[in-house]
């Protein structure tokens, strides 16, 4: 009985995918491939995304995200604070160019409140309401941000 009740979940679980709130990708493959959604994402990512659980999904690309930058930077704190430190300042603690010309000055920080922003409005409401519902679009969007990030520390030399 356990074993059917397991199947008739997998099966509950990813009916989204047959209706019409999750289009299919025009080449078959994941969601995942279509949005060239960071590899360095934790599995646990895709199984919560895979399963209908995108909230949750989010949430932990995001925590994975605060983590990354905790890390490379050697600071404890964590969300907006440590993205609004880490970034800020002159010089920044994590630079994501030499920072010697305005436009690279003004990148600095215009990223300083991307991340900083990510950790407000993405991360933090996926953390503290139990009741948000993210249909796969909003989630998908949410995970290429993240991506976009983790991709930006890395070319900075961050990662």
């Amino acid at each position: 009985m356990e074993a059917e009740l397991s199947r008739f979940e997998k099966l509950a679980r990813r009916a989204f995918a047959f209706s019409e709130a999750a289009p299919l990708p025009a080449s078959g493959g994941h969601p995942f491939d279509e949005r060239n959604i960071h590899q360095d994402l934790p599995t646990e990512v895709k199984r919560l995304f895979d399963n209908g659980h995108y909230p949750q999904a989010t949430f932990e690309a995001y925590k994975y995200l605060d983590e990354e930058v905790q890390r490379i930077s050697a600071d404890s704190d964590f969300g907006r604070s440590l993205m609004m430190r880490v970034f800020g300042g002159t010089p920044p603690k994590l630079a994501l160019n030499p920072g010697m010309t305005p436009t690279e000055q003004s990148e600095q920080e215009g990223f300083k409140f991307i991340f900083a922003g990510t950790m407000a409005a993405i991360r933090n409401p996926r953390g503290h309401t139990t009741t948000l519902r993210d249909d796969p679009d909003l989630c998908l969007d949410h995970l290429s941000l993240c991506s976009m990030l983790l991709r930006r520390l890395e070319e900075s030399g961050l990662r």
